[in-house]
């Protein structure tokens, strides 16, 4: 290993950019080694600060790396607390920042990644500082920042093709929807509502949308999360929604529940590219109409199936798992809710047949009263579905306490597993972390049949 040439040693350090323990390793293994992994490491410093990683002290003689030029990132909250170890005055901080970002302007080629919360220097203005704001492909920001640092930015930074915000405040941001206007490239967006006040001063959501919209031709991830918006602004939210044709991911994280125009909507706008759909606290009657409408590439279906508006409409969830046997053929990762009766079970064993890219399942019922006799029925017609038809690929099984598995049914099933992949399973029933079960469980993990078995007390934990 020590002998491999210097482009060889390149490939594999750029694999372990990661894993920060390997990489450490590796500086110290000779010369070479460590001149190929200075500059891979040094690329994001600020995420090694955790393991005590110090910038280098000023000294006399030069250092044996010009360490700023191979930097492309600036976490700005992390070179706070750096330079707060060395100083407490808040006066000598400010300046020593302010030195900070004029050598690292002065020496970095180009800036790729920009964490600007908690900044206090409007970075914009120091020499050269166009040359690197131009490069700048992702940026992290929160909402109490001035809108003049966002103005300052628009006029250099228009190819960000990540944009990722906190909004912590509750009036608009202009500069923020202004920055989100000029970009021409625009491809990952989140919205994060991070608010402990549902009073509304003004609402800090229109002006950003509007900007938004004009984004669909290249936004391929949208990610919105938002607590507190009256009817007008859902109504908004739900218009601009059908506009974004070409999205790969979307994760809508809010009560965002649709109306019947909506809906008509949603019929009529496809999403031919989607591959992830995650909309939170909805009807599956939301996910059927974006399903059937779609272009067959949906690879991940996720929700909190508990969450679910379904109790009273078993329909809605026969017509989910059709819509995704039928449009969903590579389906990788889906959440299923259904009512435990010989129709449902049928249709997803249909499912199961016709998926066989599925690599993850997660699965429950709703039934507003179930006896345990009940679920134990469910659990074992469940099994005989799994055994009977599940794909080769299936490696995680996520299930809610409406399934139970008597012990001679859970070792009946994992004998006829044997011939397939280890298998992960998680559940939220405390039975099987009983002696009875421990011990049938550790037997099929020592023979390599089952991978884990995790038991979580909080419904949550068995979501994705």
């Amino acid at each position: 290993m020590s002998f491999l040439n210097k482009d060889v040693l390149l490939l594999i350090f750029e694999e372990l950019q990661d894993d920060s323990k390997s990489l450490f390793s590796c500086l110290m293994v000779n010369r070479l080694w460590c001149e190929v992994a200075v500059p891979v490491l040094w690329r994001n410093p600020w995420s090694y600060s955790e393991q005590r990683i110090q910038l280098p002290p000023v000294l006399d003689k030069s250092l044996l790396f010009d360490y700023l030029s191979f930097c492309r990132s600036i976490n700005v909250n992390t070179i706070n607390s750096i330079i707060s170890i060395g100083s407490s005055s808040t006066y000598n901080q400010f300046f020593i920042q302010q030195e900070f970002y004029y050598l690292f302007m002065k020496k970095c080629p180009e800036l790729k990644y920009l964490d600007m919360k908690s900044i206090k220097h409007q970075i914009f203005y120091f020499p050269e500082s166009k040359i690197r704001l131009e490069s700048l492909c992702e940026l992290r920001c929160d909402t109490s920042i001035d809108s003049s640092y966002f103005y300052g930015l628009s006029q250099f930074c228009q190819y960000i093709q990540r944009f990722i915000i906190d909004n912590i405040e509750t009036r608009p941001n202009n500069g923020i929807a202004k920055l989100i206007e000029v970009q021409k490239n625009l491809k990952h967006f989140e919205w994060v509502d991070d608010l402990y006040d549902d009073y509304l001063d003004e609402d800090p959501y229109e002006e950003i949308l509007l900007a938004l919209e004009k984004k669909a031709y290249s936004l391929n991830y949208l990610r919105i999360f938002i607590k507190y918006v009256d009817d007008i602004g859902h109504t908004l939210l739900q218009e601009i929604l059908s506009k974004f044709y070409k999205l790969k991911t979307l994760i809508i994280e809010d009560f965002l529940y649709f109306t019947l125009e909506n809906l008509k909507q949603l019929k009529i706008q496809a999403f031919h590219e989607l591959e992830i759909l995650n909309i939170e606290y909805n009807s599956l009657n939301i996910f059927s109409n974006i399903i059937e409408n779609g272009g067959g590439r949906l690879k991940k279906i996720l929700f909190r199936p508990y969450d679910s508006i379904e109790c009273n409409y078993p329909e809605n969830s026969l017509n989910f798992i059709r819509a995704i046997y039928k449009n969903c053929p590579l389906i990788e990762y889906l959440s299923i809710i259904f009512l435990s009766s010989k129709e449902h079970f049928a249709e997803f064993e249909e499912l199961l047949k016709v998926c066989k890219n599925l690599k993850s399942l997660l699965v429950v019922t709703f039934e507003t009263e179930i006896s345990n006799e009940k679920i134990l029925k469910n659990g074992e017609e469940l099994l005989k579905v799994l055994v009977k038809s599940a794909p080769t690929n299936l490696k995680e099984f996520r299930f809610g306490d409406e399934f139970r598995f008597s012990l001679k049914n859970l070792e009946e099933f994992f004998k006829k597993w044997r011939c397939r992949p280890a298998l992960s399973i998680l559940t939220i029933d405390s039975i099987y972390i009983g002696e009875d079960y421990t011990r049938l469980i550790d037997k099929y993990k020592s023979n390599g049949v089952i991978k884990d078995f995790k038991y979580v007390p909080n419904i949550d934990q068995i979501n994705y």
